[in-house]
């Protein structure tokens, strides 16, 4: 048991640490001096990864597997919905010291919740993870320390984010250069989103 769930850490700590759409709203809102909103992002980014885990333990992996034209629509959903936050994040043109990113806790958390549950692909990886960590027929104790496992990686790792940029000097320099930050968050989140589009209408052309 002790072996799968340290495969199912490191492997997971490797897709959390390259940059993404879940880095990129936490740093955010985080340096632009709502560390607050960006705690509460990190939550609903957990949160976020707590469904796309329990999905793949329910087998809605195998489901997207199945019936492709599922997960296209939902990924598609995606797409539209990171397009939209990188043309939010674009016409961001107010001083942080200000105008916080985000003011409402509530509404960081839906952000960091949407942002992780835009690419149904999350389901299909943590569908992969297991299958090649656990055994044929893991006990009920060991996917639900699966399960732990990689949402409290994504919980630690995005608090983390989220109280690193908070720093003085790092708010201090994202204050200093706020539109060129924004931007190029923006075009970062857009490109994600227009990634997932092309590859969704590339797969339904199939």
């Amino acid at each position: 048991m002790l072996t799968a769930l340290i495969a199912i850490w490191l492997l997971d700590v490797a897709s959390l640490i390259v940059p993404g759409a879940n880095v990129l709203l936490v740093s955010h809102l985080s340096a632009s001096g709502s560390p607050r909103s960006a705690t509460a992002a990190a939550i609903g980014v957990a949160a976020g990864a707590a469904i796309w885990s329990s999905a793949a333990v329910l087998g809605v992996d195998a489901l997207f597997v199945a019936f492709p034209t599922v997960r296209l629509f939902l990924q598609i959903a995606g797409a539209f919905y990171l397009l939209y936050f990188a043309s939010r994040l674009w016409r961001a043109r107010l001083s942080p010291a200000s105008q916080p990113a985000v003011t409402s806790a509530a509404r960081a958390f839906r952000r960091g919740l949407f942002t992780n549950l835009s690419n149904p692909k999350s389901a299909l990886f943590f569908g992969g993870v297991f299958s090649a960590a656990l055994p044929a027929h893991p006990s009920v104790p060991m996917l639900c320390s699966a399960l732990a496992l990689v949402v409290g990686n994504s919980l630690v790792w995005h608090l983390l984010l989220a109280y690193l940029f908070s720093r003085h000097a790092v708010q201090a320099g994202y204050e200093l250069q706020h539109d060129v930050f924004a931007r190029v968050g923006a075009t970062v989140m857009g490109a994600l989103g227009l990634g997932l589009l092309v590859a969704s209408v590339r797969e339904a052309r199939r």
